[in-house]
């Protein structure tokens, strides 16, 4: 199994669903920028505050802020897979330094069903478990099937925040396609398919590298 895997797509893609899957079944370590990121808004840090802005409107965190806090929790040894990072060509070049890659998996997603998707999503606001109105719903509505907490949409959930988000990945992200692909390193998946049959594709593209 490949040991440094980054994976590619616009929001609402299954990214950090399908890194969990393979870090669960390879035992590599699980890097989610965007957890990361919310754990220092939530914990009020410094650099929750300053990323704080620029996620609640749904545009990318500065590379700097990213690579610093990234730089630190990558440990070739052990393995990994990179769920929202690197985002831009930027970063892409700034992981080159620090470490390579083995592959990049874009997992492919039209527009308008990533605002489907995102757009139905809700956050317990205790356990932080997250639902999905049109496959994952909770027993009953607005309260968490877990913990009996409230269910709520967060800000960057908004449909006007999707879009926006959606858009900033075309402008910025979706160039690191053609980074990777001239470096013989992307594979290319359906996120359009169910959860099991994505992972198989991405499992299948894995053993093909």
């Amino acid at each position: 199994m490949l040991k440094r895997i980054t994976l590619l797509g616009p929001p609402g893609a299954g990214k950090g669903t399908q890194a969990k899957l393979l870090a669960a079944k390879n035992g590599l370590s699980h890097l989610s920028t965007g957890d990361i990121l919310r754990d220092e808004v939530a914990c009020d840090t410094e650099l929750g505050r300053l990323a704080k802005g620029y996620m609640d409107r749904g545009d990318l965190v500065p590379d700097t802020l990213i690579i610093d806090m990234i730089k630190g929790r990558l440990d070739e040894d052990s393995g990994f897979i990179l769920d929202g990072f690197p985002r831009t060509v930027t970063q892409a070049e700034a992981l080159e330094k620090i470490i390579l890659i083995d592959v990049a998996i874009n997992i492919a997603l039209s527009r308008e069903e990533v605002i489907r998707r995102l757009s139905s999503r809700r956050v317990c606001r205790d356990c932080g478990k997250i639902y999905n109105l049109l496959y994952n719903s909770p027993k009953n509505e607005g309260v968490c099937d877990a913990c009996g907490g409230e269910l709520f949409q967060r800000d960057d959930d908004r449909r006007e925040v999707i879009e926006n988000r959606y858009d900033v990945y075309i402008d910025a992200t979706a160039p690191l396609i053609n980074f990777y692909k001239e470096r013989s390193l992307l594979k290319n998946v359906d996120g359009s398919q169910p959860t099991e049959l994505v992972s198989d594709q991405i499992l299948a593209a894995l053993r093909s590298s």
